[in-house]
């Protein structure tokens, strides 16, 4: 039975149970003695982490030490930020909810399927964070984030921003930027294919857990206003409660600790 479950990784207690029907001669008819059984054999119902095909062991070791090193020796005039872009689209997102056995629920959809093109940063220290809301997320709207940046932290001698490796992130008119005698802001690189090393990452995913999850905006300015809200007043008002939530705990994925499926 373990062996069978650990060859074909069945995705529901149904499959388990229609196996152990054919096999056994048994029928479970309640599901919740599947659900225990199951228990017992040391199972459990979890979701694949999704791992990046091209993840690197070294190179994530190679990106935490020196940020830890940074950490350690970093200077009262300066600070550590993450930035990053997202595109929340404008759609109610049903999960799953406890609620009364006997109340039928629903939510309703919205008829649009707009997104917004959001660039921003965190600061883990404070929670403050600067986001922007952009036409189209590139050159130009980092370079803007950028200057938001400076501007936001005008006692800072040295402002040190961890950035993915898009395209747009390295562009000529970045760099000429970046290269001005009064630049303050130094660019760091996050490893790709590493979204697990940029705790801005997990950010969207509670701004998706606040704002979109089993919640309806009527229009997308209401949605534009939840979701810049969330993030601009929300999420440094209540950092104290976010802030385990949204960490620089990094961890390396090794690929090779793990069974890949599919």
């Amino acid at each position: 039975m373990k062996d069978w479950i650990s060859e074909t990784l069945p995705r529901s207690s149904r499959e388990v149970g229609i196996y152990i029907s054919a096999r056994f001669g048994i029928d479970y008819q309640a599901r919740s003695g599947l659900i225990k059984l199951l228990h017992r054999l040391g199972m459990e119902h979890r979701r694949p982490r999704s791992v990046a095909r091209k993840l690197d062991h070294a190179r994530q070791a190679r990106f935490i030490a020196p940020y830890k090193s940074l950490l350690n020796h970093l200077g009262g005039d300066e600070v550590v930020l993450f930035g990053d872009a997202v595109h929340p689209t404008h759609r109610a997102r049903p999960v799953a909810c406890w609620a009364p056995k006997e109340v039928k629920i629903a939510l309703e959809q919205t008829t649009g399927r707009q997104n917004l093109n959001i660039h921003g940063t965190i600061d883990l220290e404070t929670g403050q964070t600067v986001m922007l809301e952009a036409l189209d997320v590139d050159d130009a709207s980092t370079i803007r984030l950028l200057e938001a940046v400076e501007a936001g932290y005008p006692g800072k001698r040295r402002i040190h921003v961890f950035l993915d490796n898009a395209r747009y992130h390295h562009a000529r008119t970045v760099h000429a930027w970046l290269a001005r005698p009064e630049c303050r802001i130094k660019l760091r690189c996050i490893p790709s294919y590493c979204p697990h090393l940029n705790p801005i990452e997990r950010l969207w995913g509670l701004m998706h857990r606040t704002i979109t999850h089993n919640r309806e905006h009527k229009t997308i300015r209401h949605f534009a206003d939840a979701i810049l809200g969330f993030l601009r007043n929300d999420v440094p008002r209540r950092w104290a409660t976010f802030c385990d939530q949204v960490s620089d705990n990094f961890r390396i994925i090794d690929p090779k600790e793990m069974r890949i499926i599919g």
